[in-house]
């Protein structure tokens, strides 16, 4: 795992909407993908053959090793907030960070500003609903919501659904999930019901089980790393 690097600035360029930096660090060459404002930073200062610190995501994949930089830690754990949502992909992660500060995303989650989101290349509406209600619930303690109550049981109108929910519930306890832990994700799967009776042309137990053990899962990873 790379956590961080601190090497001397060899190069730097940009290719459509990506920008990038060689850094030299005991004789070999990383190429970082960085975010637009540092990349600006940099050039305007004409900072080259100087020391740079960046905190870095490692991102491996099948035909390639990708590195992520960023200029401090919470841009950094910001950034793999963003990944950790199904359906977010890095460039997309990048592209929010281009575009706004952290302050400036947890603000228009806060005041439900859907269109800021959106303005973001390759985010939907639904798209930007999910980011909206996932980045919501992981950062409870950076966004109050005004006359927001914390409320333990969901309003769903379709008493079936309404049933499947509960079900899933004392299914998810009986295979020792906590509590506490099931009332985090359950927000997110009432919200993709609609996604996932459209993808599977009927919504089923099995579907809704699957698709919250995933999301337990993956939190558990989350805190364990």
């Amino acid at each position: 795992m790379i956590s961080w690097i601190n090497g001397e600035l060899v190069e730097l360029w940009q290719t459509n909407q990506k920008f990038f930096v060689l850094i030299n660090c005991q004789g070999l060459g990383y190429e970082i993908q960085i975010l637009e404002s540092f990349f600006l930073k940099l050039k305007t200062n004409h900072i080259s053959n100087k020391n740079i610190t960046l905190w870095l995501k490692h991102i491996k994949k099948e035909d390639s090793d990708l590195l992520f930089g960023f200029t401090s830690k919470e841009q950094k754990n910001f950034f793999i907030e963003i990944l950790s949502i199904r359906g977010v992909g890095s460039q997309i992660g990048m592209g929010i960070l281009n575009k706004f500060s952290i302050g400036e995303v947890i603000n228009a989650i806060k005041t439900q500003n859907k269109k800021l989101i959106c303005s973001v290349p390759g985010i939907g509406p639904k798209m930007s609903d999910r980011l909206m209600l996932e980045l919501k619930n992981k950062f409870k303690s950076e966004i109050q919501f005004e006359g927001e109550e914390a409320k333990d049981e969901f309003e769903i109108k379709d008493p079936e659904i309404n049933k499947m929910i509960e079900d899933l519930q004392l299914t998810l306890l009986s295979l020792n999930y906590k509590n506490k832990e099931i009332k985090t994700i359950l927000p997110i799967i009432i919200n993709e019901v609609d996604f996932i009776a459209k993808k599977e042309n009927n919504l089923s137990f099995e579907n809704l089980l699957k698709l919250a053990m995933n999301y337990l899962d993956k939190e558990s990873s989350n805190i364990a790393s």
